[in-house]
């Protein structure tokens, strides 16, 4: 990373209270691509839109027969990270409620997956231990803090004692639906923190469970005053590497922790993450001391079950022609289309519509209840084809969802190839190991140069689909989505 953004977070070190768990101590670890056709001629760039803004468990058989493989470290230098203690071969190893595995079982889980197997023994843990955690999308780690937030609340007590939160309202909702489901079969109450969620008036929040964005989170303690942190057990940041290095949320994110860790007493504080750049995690291992780590091997983190694939398009125009050639596709099961600006997705929207098409766009700029209504359609299966800035690059988990098209390829702030985000993006498809199809638009020298510096860095192929010959473009599709 560049260095202007690792002095961006080493100037905020200082601002994180780290006196709850004390001073991280040292740890103790246990641990030929195709040749691209030459870029068409360079054209001008678009401005960027918006910067970046996991997954609710699905019952398949793919779970289970996950490989990753997971490297531990744990914050005790004398503990053996191979014990089994610290690996649950069932859900029964973990000593659940009675009532939370009866909601675990019915979700559809049989066992815990690789990174729940070795995560949720050490979340669970008494007295409780920070977490780091990085896994990749579709691996059941959003299930993993559910259970923690679950286990560790106190039904009885009608306070805040479990506090979550997430960069975008559409993932904090899915993560909401799933500790709501996951504890269907006990008392627990949960409440959304997002926009419009604090009403004049209202009392004190007595559930146990919050989930919601930092900075509504933030105006309900300090201006609403209607969360306590006092009971405050489990603090969860989902998607953290967004959340600790994105301008303002990271600093609301910050903000919110140092109050947490002032009110309450020892709150353990849980980081998960499909991705963790070497100076965000330097930052994560501050804001969460003392804490154990799980992460996949690094080349574990590019999902083997997504093909992908790029278009040549000669202009803007082109990639919108193609788009339009591709829709009986994208309707196969359902798809999603990843522009960089508000106006590109509502432009294509409403373009495909008046084409007779049925597609929908998604933006931070809508009004909360339309997005919710957006995403709801969307997840019932209604609407087929969404089109998106990066407000849903993040954790969204749709199992329907078989393609996605990078319509502009993904950008950092400061103009260049984020293969970060391209790996979220794409991780919205091949779910829990199903076959999925990206599809990149590339139209001019720079753009081209754009997808081979995230090609080189992911170190997967990328191949090349002819737009000139459709026939061909739709069986090789279809033939990749087959598996």
């Amino acid at each position: 990373m560049a260095s202007d953004a690792v002095q961006s977070l080493a100037s905020r070190l200082g601002a994180v209270d780290t006196n709850d768990q004390g001073t991280p101590e040292p740890q103790a670890s246990t641990s030929a691509q195709p040749e691209p056709q030459q870029p068409p001629q360079d054209d001008q760039q678009p401005q960027a839109d918006e910067p970046p803004s996991e997954d609710a468990p699905q019952a398949s058989a793919l779970l289970e027969n996950l490989s990753n493989e997971v490297q531990v470290t744990l914050a005790d230098q004398q503990a053996d990270p191979n014990s089994p203690l610290f690996s649950a071969k069932s859900f029964e190893d973990l000593n659940l409620h009675p009532n939370l595995l009866k909601g675990v079982y019915k979700m559809g889980f049989h066992k815990p997956s690789k990174i729940q197997e070795k995560a949720l023994p050490l979340l669970l843990q008494n007295p409780a231990r920070n977490m780091i955690g990085q896994s990749q999308s579709g691996t059941g780690k959003t299930a993993a803090f559910a259970l923690t937030m679950l286990s560790r609340v106190d039904f009885d007590l009608k306070a805040p004692q479990a506090i979550c939160i997430a960069p975008s309202r559409e993932l904090a909702i899915q993560i909401l639906q799933v500790v709501q489901k996951m504890g269907q079969y006990t008392p627990v109450e949960c409440f959304f923190a997002g926009k419009d969620s604090v009403q004049k008036g209202m009392p004190k929040l007595t559930q146990q469970i919050v989930v919601g964005t930092p900075g509504t989170m933030i105006d309900m303690v300090t201006k609403a005053r209607v969360l306590d942190l006092r009971e405050v057990k489990v603090f969860v940041l989902d998607e953290a590497d967004n959340m600790l290095e994105s301008g303002s949320m990271g600093d609301q994110s910050i903000s919110l922790k140092n109050l947490i860790t002032k009110m309450a007493k020892n709150p353990q504080i849980v980081l998960f993450s499909a991705t963790f750049a070497d100076v965000v995690r330097t930052f994560a291992v501050r804001f969460a001391p003392q804490a154990n780590e799980i992460r996949l091997k690094q080349e574990e983190l590019s999902l083997d079950a997504i093909k992908q694939f790029f278009m040549d398009c000669d202009n803007e125009e082109h990639k919108y022609e193609v788009l339009v050639e591709l829709y009986n596709l994208l309707t196969i099961g359902q798809s999603i289309i990843f522009v960089k600006r508000r106006d590109t997705a509502d432009e294509i929207a409403r373009r495909m519509t008046a084409e007779g098409h049925q597609v929908t766009s998604l933006h931070g700029k809508l009004e909360t209840t339309e997005r919710d209504a957006i995403m709801e359609s969307f997840r019932d299966g209604k609407t087929k084809v969404l089109i998106t800035t990066n407000v849903i690059a993040r954790g969204i988990d749709i199992s329907q969802v078989n393609m996605v098209v990078n319509y502009d390829l993904p950008l950092d702030a400061q103009g260049r190839p984020d293969p970060e985000t391209y790996l979220h993006r794409i991780g919205r498809t091949g779910r829990f190991g199903r076959q999925g199809v990206s599809i990149n638009f590339v139209h001019d020298r720079r753009s081209f140069e754009h997808m081979e510096a995230i090609r080189k860095a992911l170190g997967k192929p990328i191949v090349r689909v002819d737009t000139a010959d459709f026939e061909q473009m739709e069986a090789t599709l279809k033939a990749a989505l087959k598996g």
